[in-house]
């Protein structure tokens, strides 16, 4: 289904407030801009100058110097949490708590233990969250979902994912910095592990290593994971080279390969191919994305929001939680897990 398909015209429009000011956040503000019948208002940050720098960018009528600023707007529909996801579970509970709808930014929490204080309150309130794991929300994600659940390739044997990158190195970044939940794993394994839950549900056995940097956040990761039905997930995140951003989904009937390495990765991909396991001729499907990619799951929130859903069914809570806990696991057994922070 197209994010068209989607607009409705004759509601109000869904008003957004933005929560941080990062990159992430300009992404998802100009796809936002490519809706019809969303628009953003609202921007926070805790710098004022940053936030009305910010709004004036984007047209928006109001920026405010802090998050729970923010977050006690009364005319925002939903607020998209954007900020590293070390301060996820503290701006998102800011939300929560003054009655607001939230789109967290994956990972929705740095652990599952906050992961489930955040559905016990949003569920408490009644009010409507979910992960921003927009790779869930790609039409191509979603008709290989459909496809491989509907038996297509037969019965799934393996999906293979790697997602790894060559940042520069910046021991005060986010990606490199143990105090703002820095690592391959949280930021890169994420999309992996979410993937391969979509597909095959909840993991029975994890396995994993990690090699890491000088900083001491997980650098290279693998993660092997065992499903009920027999299936098994070989995941690699990393942060040292770059992979080339696929997913392998292997079945007794065939294999379905799901971005390019020469084109769009796999968790926001405009194609995939499904490859006969009998011999037959390879199938390739394309599709054109609308923006960025944020559209679809922007879509989907409205969508849920004007039926009244405190949750998605396409990324429900209790998923988003399962991933959490995959995470957690993988973590603990790669030795890169600790209490306070979630990372050594």
């Amino acid at each position: 289904m197209t994010v068209e398909a989607h607009v409705d015209k004759e509601q109000p429009p869904i008003r957004w407030g933005i929560l941080g000011a990062g990159r992430i956040a300009r992404t998802f503000t100009e796809d936002l801009l490519l809706l019809a019948d969303q628009v953003p208002v609202a921007v926070g940050s805790r710098s004022s100058g940053r936030a009305q720098r910010f709004a004036a960018d984007y047209g928006m009528e109001k920026s405010y110097g802090s998050y729970a600023a923010l977050a006690a707007d009364d005319s925002l529909d939903v607020v998209y949490v954007a900020t590293p996801h070390s301060e996820h579970y503290d701006a998102a509970r800011v939300c929560l708590e003054a009655g607001r709808a939230v789109l967290v930014e994956k990972p929705f929490t740095v652990t599952a233990a906050e992961t489930a204080q955040l559905i016990a309150l949003a569920t408490s309130k009644k009010l409507f969250a979910m992960e921003a794991m927009w790779t869930r929300f790609n039409p191509i994600v979603r008709e290989v979902t459909e496809l491989v659940h509907d038996g297509g390739i037969g019965r799934v044997t393996a999906v293979q994912i790697d997602l790894a990158g060559a940042p520069d190195y910046d021991p005060a970044g986010r990606l490199w910095n143990p105090a703002l939940a820095g690592g391959a794993l949280l930021d890169m394994g994420v999309y992996p592990l979410s993937f391969g839950s979509m597909l095959l549900g909840p993991p029975d056995a994890i396995r994993a290593v990690a090699t890491p940097a000088l900083t001491g956040v997980d650098a290279n990761t693998a993660v092997i994971a065992r499903y009920p039905g027999g299936a098994v997930g070989l995941y690699h995140c990393g942060l040292w080279a770059r992979s080339p951003q696929v997913a392998t989904i292997i079945g007794t009937r065939g294999t379905i390969i799901v971005g390019s390495p020469t084109g769009a990765a796999f968790y926001k991909p405009d194609s995939y191919t499904l490859i006969p396991a009998d011999g037959g001729e390879p199938r390739t499907r394309e599709i054109a994305l609308h923006g960025t990619g944020f559209t679809y799951e922007a879509a989907e929130v409205a969508r849920c929001l004007r039926a009244g859903l405190t949750e998605s069914p396409l990324m429900s809570l209790a998923g988003t939680l399962e991933v959490m806990r995959v995470l957690d696991a993988a973590r603990a057994a790669s030795g890169s897990i600790d209490a306070q922070h979630g990372v050594k």
